[in-house]
């Protein structure tokens, strides 16, 4: 195991690496590994993996391959730990919590392994490994802490996850996330609008509500109307300029969560909410509690109140049992609805759920066949539906990142109000990530827009201020910044089949 030199007291002068998988509730319990780390005297190491004191798996576990991909990387990374044996590897997360008894059998060289409900243990459970010289694994059946309690290292400063729920109530045949994270549990609306208020206050200007059935909050405090007043109670934030969520559920899509968005303004034009099959037939076998005609008409109903909202789905194609009269009722739903982008999936087995035993299973080919037209068709979509953007003028929050240069031309990127891509040519004026930009879209890809001409307004913010801020005290010597608030969130995160999914 790793070294017990006296000297290497928790963290001090020790580099840490994590690598991060799965769908958003991953990368915001990333942040929060990064945040407990960095606390505890660890430094983000700046030459990647290999060359850290502490590489950390945070793993996902709902794709049939998922074991594949962490032994493989844990294979790779052997001869590091051998090569250096101070080095420290850590694998948490659903995996973790699913395989816990297997791990250290298929890598012993492992040196802790610990669950989805007790992330805060790892720098105490890191340095027990070290000291003892032995591998540690601790897995918690239930919720130790709720997970926002936990020091977070944000990775940009202008916009942030902030959990209101964890866990699912939902027995979906697809799905092995309640299993690995619990039944829903909820914190107290005025818990998370304090979390709110103080990053707003550190810069944030944009917020995405995250829970694994985002608006079935309040079922475990007993509030059915929970989510509606939290949005219309995030409107009230002063400096808060954007608000999103992710991802909701058909079943708990109520009338007044529709009005709470249209009645709101900083709550953004825009909607995920994942479909999985059109078919009747196949969504009772995956104990998806709507129907067709209840989907769309929350589609319609979304709509009527809110006419240039975005919407966007996942959709799993291929499900046991799925025959092609099912999947044309998916193609049939997806005409209807009309969506901005769709996350589709190629069904895969998930040991452990119901949806792996059954009879039916899709052949690999008719799956991929049905994929590819989904794709063609949703992009044919896709595409239409951006060109209706084409001559509008939209307000752009700028994103990290250089750019692009095409030519001569110097492009930057942000998202719109209803989260859709847009390029744009960087002005004259100086702005940064969190600053907001007023442009006139002249073209339309698939999956962006572009305005070709210059930009009409710059409106310098508190979020840009915050990120030149934080770029600053990145740029300062070593140890000087130990995290700061803010997320970048340039890009909706595919709700991998069946996590954060609704």
């Amino acid at each position: 195991m790793s070294s017990s030199d006296p000297s290497q007291t928790v963290g001090v002068n020790r580099s840490y690496a994590i690598r991060t998988y799965g769908c958003q509730m991953n990368v915001h319990d990333s942040e929060r590994l990064s945040g407990l780390l960095e606390g505890a005297g660890y430094v983000r190491a700046p030459e990647g993996e290999e060359e850290a004191d502490v590489v950390v798996f945070n793993t996902c576990a709902v794709r049939e391959n998922a074991d594949n991909k962490l032994y493989g990387n844990l294979g790779r990374l052997a001869p590091a730990k051998t090569r250096r044996p101070g080095m420290q590897i850590a694998v948490g997360g659903c995996l973790a919590q699913k395989d816990r008894d297997t791990i250290l059998k298929k890598a012993p060289w492992v040196d802790v392994v610990f669950g989805t409900h007790n992330i805060g243990k790892l720098p105490v459970l890191l340095e027990r490994a070290r000291v003892q010289e032995e591998a540690q694994v601790e897995i918690a059946e239930s919720l130790e802490a709720f997970p926002s309690t936990l020091p977070t290292r944000r990775e940009s400063a202008y916009a942030a996850w902030v959990s209101v729920s964890v866990g699912c109530n939902n027995t979906c045949t697809f799905c092995i996330v309640p299993a690995l994270r619990g039944k829903e549990k909820d914190r107290r609306p005025g818990d998370i609008l304090a979390e709110i208020e103080a990053l707003v206050g550190e810069g944030v200007s944009e917020i995405t509500l995250l829970g694994q059935n985002v608006n079935a909050y309040g079922s475990d405090i007993g509030d059915r109307q929970a989510f509606s007043k939290l949005l219309r109670a995030c409107g009230a934030i002063e400096g808060l300029e954007r608000v999103r969520f992710t991802s909701p559920h058909p079943r708990d899509f109520t009338d007044d969560v529709i009005t709470a968005m249209a009645g709101t303004p900083n709550v953004m034009p825009q909607l995920h909410m994942p479909l999985q099959s059109g078919s009747d037939t196949v969504l009772r076998a995956m104990r998806r509690s709507y129907r067709q005609d209840r989907y769309l008409g929350i589609i319609e109903k979304v709509r009527a109140a809110i006419p240039h909202a975005a919407i966007s789905t996942d959709i799993i194609v291929g499900f046991p049992g799925e025959t092609e009269e099912d999947f044309e009722q998916t193609l049939h739903v997806v005409r209807e609805a009309r969506f901005a982008q769709a996350f589709t999936f190629q069904y895969s087995k998930r040991p452990g759920t119901p949806a792996a035993e059954m009879e039916g299973q899709i052949p690999k080919a008719t799956v991929q066949e049905r994929y590819e037209r989904l794709v063609a068709l949703q992009e044919e979509i896709s595409w239409e539906e951006n060109k209706k953007q084409v001559g509008r003028t939209l307000e752009v929050m700028v994103a990290e990142g250089e750019g692009r240069k095409d030519g001569e031309t110097h492009r930057l990127s942000g998202r719109a109000a209803d989260n859709r891509l847009v390029h744009f040519t960087r002005p004259d004026e100086d702005v940064r990530p969190g600053d907001m930009v007023t442009v006139d879209i002249s073209y339309a890809a698939p999956h962006h827009l572009l305005a070709q001409g210059p930009v009409t307004r710059v409106r310098r913010t508190r979020a840009g201020d915050a990120w030149e801020r934080r770029t600053a005290e990145q740029a300062a010597p070593q140890g000087v910044m130990l995290g700061l608030p803010g997320i970048g969130v340039p890009a909706p995160l595919p709700a991998t089949q069946g996590c954060a999914a609704g």
